[in-house]
């Protein structure tokens, strides 16, 4: 499965859906996962960290979305986020 982690853009929201040893386990057991770039940095997981975990990094929204069959968020979508 693509699993797909977005940066959040809830004001005041900085927690990111999966740190990198969850990414990891998600890797080791056969699944592509793709986090927007600087998701992680809030919570203090920068882009590297995800990139050792297996993840790959894409560069925003619309990317991630467009490559994710599921999609992990702390908060629900924002209307933003409804075209994506």
């Amino acid at each position: 499965m693509r699993i797909g982690i977005p940066k959040e853009v809830k004001v005041h929201e900085g927690r990111v859906a999966l740190i990198p040893p969850a990414v990891s386990e998600l890797v080791r057991n056969g699944h592509e996962v793709f986090i927007q770039s600087g998701a992680g940095i809030a919570s203090g997981y920068p882009d590297e960290d995800y990139r050792q975990a297996g993840a790959q990094i894409v560069p925003d929204a619309a990317a991630l979305y467009g490559n994710a069959q599921m999609v992990l968020k702390v908060k629900e979508p924002v209307a933003s986020e409804y075209g994506l």
